[in-house]
């Protein structure tokens, strides 16, 4: 049974910086992407970075030029490091990992974000 754990998150000061990871354990094959989201209270969830297989990353515009996600495959570990985080940047973190066959994703529990101004 494949599962996620996230860490690194916590409480930092604006214009900080975390690095999150996310650790995935068990069989995993056919991975097409890893994928960071954040869900702040009362919002939607929305799409943060994601990495493909071949290691494209794309990022939402609202964090381009500071995370930075990455990823270890031997360890199927993806990373998310945030830089010059903002208030705004404050929500729980979750990592995804998408595969090709059933049940097509995966999913982390969680890491809490918070930014004081």
């Amino acid at each position: 049974q494949v599962q996620l754990v996230e860490s690194g998150g916590g409480l930092v000061q604006a214009g900080g910086s975390l690095r999150l990871s996310c650790a995935a354990s068990g069989s995993l094959s056919s991975i097409s992407a890893m994928v960071w989201y954040r869900q702040a209270p009362g919002k939607q969830r929305e799409l943060v970075a994601g990495i493909t297989s071949g290691g494209s990353p794309n990022y939402s515009h609202s964090v381009l030029g500071r995370f930075t996600i990455s990823t270890d495959n031997a360890k199927n570990t993806v990373y998310l490091q945030m830089n010059s985080l903002k208030p705004e940047d404050t929500a729980v973190y979750y990592c995804c990992i998408e595969v090709r066959t059933y049940p097509y994703d995966y999913w982390g529990q969680g890491t809490q974000v918070t930014v004081s101004s």
